[in-house]
């Protein structure tokens, strides 16, 4: 036998024993699911039914009660601790933003896309109110949540479970549209080229995110406690009871990929209100301190907005506290989760208390990373995770896929290596399944 078909055998091999399906059950391959739930994808609808199947999505308004933490005011309250701050962020978006496009100027706090969206939530039909819900949290930049559908049907399909799509505070459908276009896009990033003749990788597709992120690098923490403090909101109205399709008492577990682990790192590390006391958290390409994550990519961030983001977090960061007494206040004890994101900055510093709380965590984490993946490397999501001595007891699987991958795209969806692909998300998803169950 050829050897492709020998390893086609061995992959084919291994999802049947790691999977038992019911003799009813008909195969579907991950592509043919893929392409299929996109076409039935349609964000504006209310429910959508899975043909063939007993699941069903559903969409939910939910409008953010924390836009008001967001750059473009020009004073703050911490109404927890009394505290009332002076901001000018704006007066330097207009110095800086003079030659973008109108679509790039708006303030972030009146951004009413990021303040007013849907999301999602993939569950059975029955029981009409789910017992227990996995939160997925996507990466960075992204505006479409056509990636994730097949994987939160998988999750759905194995656990039994409800899966939320929450998107991240600028991201997903929280963006105006102009920010995914590749048309006033291109100008953009055409713009970046002319202004940095050195900067690297800027496309339409990072260029509202780069010049975003480089004017202003804050915005990174602000719309990260936003996104924070809207699941916290979602959370209670659940525990409240007043959630149609998630009982009272759901238990809460989490699957992140990229910088949704980082996201889901400090909610379980954070715990706020207690409500992650008991939560089990799987992470996919994800889990590093930011130092150690490299999101240059057409895809992600260019190179000046790289810079930008580690100058500000890890090279300049004593400096810049001093210069934003907001941003020093939510960084400092008074406010857990901007302790806590503080600790997620750099591998280095505060490295003692990030450990301890992993190895409080230890047994309720699991990551698998990709031998190959260029923007959350392998070997640094073992650092952090396991401790520069191994001595975390996080389990942390570093797979290779047998075909060309890239962080942005782990599951291609063309024809050429279609049984190795199904294989190798059926393999990573059965480790989530057994992780989340």
């Amino acid at each position: 036998m050829h050897p492709r078909g020998l390893l086609l055998t061995f992959f084919s091999f291994s999802y049947r024993e790691a999977y038992i399906l019911p003799p009813t059950a008909v195969f579907i391959m991950f592509r043919e699911r893929y392409f299929s739930l996109r076409a039935l994808y349609d964000p504006d609808a209310k429910t959508i039914n899975i043909p063939g199947s007993d699941l069903e999505l559903h969409h939910f308004p939910f409008s953010s009660a924390h836009s008001k933490l967001l750059p473009g005011a020009d004073s703050y309250t911490c109404e927890e601790h009394g505290l009332v701050f002076q901001e000018d962020l704006d007066s330097r978006i207009r110095q800086r933003m003079d030659h973008y496009p109108e679509t790039l100027k708006h303030t972030d706090i009146g951004i009413g896309e990021n303040r007013d969206f849907t999301y999602a939530v993939f569950k059975k039909a029955v029981p009409a109110r789910a017992d227990d819900v996995i939160f997925l949290f996507h990466g960075l930049n992204e505006h479409s949540w056509l990636k994730y559908l097949p994987w939160a049907e998988e999750l759905v399909g194995l656990t039994g479970k409800a899966v939320i799509l929450f998107p991240i505070a600028f991201h997903m459908n929280r963006t105006p549209v102009e920010w995914g276009n590749s048309r006033p896009m291109n100008s953009v990033s055409g713009i970046r080229h002319r202004d940095s003749a050195a900067v690297l990788n800027s496309s339409f597709a990072n260029a509202a995110i780069s010049t975003r992120i480089e004017t202003i690098p804050q915005r990174f923490f602000w719309s990260g406690l936003q996104t924070f403090d809207d699941i916290v909101r979602l959370i209670s109205e659940i525990r409240g009871g007043s959630h149609p399709l998630i009982a009272p008492g759901a238990g809460i577990d989490l699957f992140a990929y990229s910088i949704g682990s980082f996201l889901s790192e400090i909610l379980l590390m954070a715990n706020p209100e207690g409500y992650f006391a008991d939560s089990r958290l799987f992470m996919f390409c994800g889990g590093p301190t930011l130092d150690r994550m490299s999101p240059n990519s057409k895809f992600i961030l260019d190179s000046d907005a790289t810079i930008a983001l580690y100058s500000f977090y890890t090279e300049r960061l004593e400096a810049e506290l001093q210069l934003d007494r907001r941003i020093a206040h939510y960084f400092s004890d008074a406010h857990p989760a901007g302790t806590i994101f503080r600790m997620m900055l750099s591998y280095r510093k505060e490295k003692k208390a990030r450990e301890r709380h992993l190895r409080r965590l230890q047994d309720r984490l699991h990551a698998v990373a990709l031998r190959k993946d260029d923007v959350i490397p392998a070997t640094e999501v073992l650092n952090t995770l396991k401790g520069e001595y191994r001595d975390i007891g996080t389990r942390v699987d570093v797979l290779d896929f047998p075909y060309p991958y890239t962080h942005i795209n782990p599951f291609p969806t063309d024809e050429t290596h279609e049984h190795l692909v199904d294989s190798c998300f059926r393999d990573v998803f059965s480790r989530a399944a057994e992780h989340l169950r």
